[in-house]
């Protein structure tokens, strides 16, 4: 059913987006990295949130770490991650497959300007298997997103980041 959402959303709002489906799985960053080819920062990993009583969705880089301090200062409060039966029953998308296409239910979505960085971008599309190619700009329109920078800075060249 989500996988068909998504299929339905794009159908009526960008019909030359093509949902690109592999045989194996790309539910985690790194899986879907080398399923696509890409770098693991192209990945765009769509994460359910709630701050107080709000449920939303933030879409950020692959490699990407959400920064505490700056969702308190975006959204008002500490965030937490919803649980795997609430984020199906909000998104109607499977964990792994969570996008901001084709949602269940609607929901504020917000792209972090980590994506920026890229000219195209690759957010699943409603199953475990499936992805899209898209600009982030585009992304945002399509979902009417808002920017937001919630992720920590990336590390330097040459760090590792842990």
């Amino acid at each position: 059913m989500s996988l068909e959402s998504v299929r339905a959303f794009f159908a009526k709002n960008a019909p030359e987006i093509r949902i690109i489906e592999k045989s194996t799985s790309t539910a985690t960053v790194a899986q879907a990295a080398e399923a696509h080819g890409v770098e693991p920062g192209r990945i765009a990993k769509t994460l359910s949130l709630r701050v107080g009583e709000r449920s939303f969705l933030v879409v950020t880089r692959g490699d990407a770490r959400l920064d505490n301090r700056k969702i308190k200062a975006a959204f008002g409060g500490k965030a937490s991650m919803l649980g795997a039966e609430e984020v199906q029953a909000l998104t109607g998308h499977p964990v792994g497959g969570v996008c901001p296409f084709g949602l269940a239910t609607p929901l504020p979505v917000y792209c972090d300007i980590s994506l920026k960085a890229f000219d195209e971008v690759v957010p699943a599309a409603g199953a475990v298997h499936t992805a899209v190619r898209i600009a982030p700009q585009r992304m945002v329109e399509l979902v009417n997103a808002a920017w937001v920078d919630v992720c920590q800075d990336p590390p330097a060249v040459g760090e590792t980041g842990n």
